[in-house]
């Protein structure tokens, strides 16, 4: 915008539609932003048939039962006590451990173990499934 004076023009920039984006912009930022760290996220190997799973002592299996129940190994554990058995594991040397769940585990039942594993420090996380049948 040019404003003619009395010694010449004068050049001046409006920035409150500049300061009024910016900070729809920041507030959208702060409220997007907390919801995209609340992720789980998991080291799933590569693509690959599995027939069965390596029974060595660097891999764990752990269960989550259809009645909620959880195993580690042979042993039943709570929930609020699996990251104290899995930090106890400890996995940083390698180890892998692989989840199952019963498909009639609620979604969020599974997402609460795989948060404590997490949470445990477990890098590699492998998730067992069975092969569908083939229909003929």
């Amino acid at each position: 915008m040019h404003l003619q004076t009395g010694r010449g023009l004068f050049a001046e920039i409006n920035v409150v539609p500049f300061v009024d984006v910016m900070l729809v912009l920041l507030i959208i930022f702060m409220v997007t932003a907390p919801m995209l760290t609340q992720g789980v996220e998991v080291d799933l190997p590569e693509t690959r048939a599995v027939e069965t799973l390596p029974e060595d002592s660097e891999t764990v299996v752990l269960k989550v039962l259809r009645d909620g129940r959880i195993k580690l190994d042979k042993y039943e554990v709570k929930i609020e006590d699996l990251g104290d058995n899995l930090k106890r594991m400890n996995f940083q040397q390698g180890k892998l451990l692989y989840l199952q769940a019963d498909k009639e585990v609620a979604y969020g039942v599974v997402v609460k173990v795989m948060a404590e594993v997490r949470a445990a420090g477990v890098q590699k996380l492998g998730v067992v499934a069975e092969p569908e049948d083939e229909k003929p």
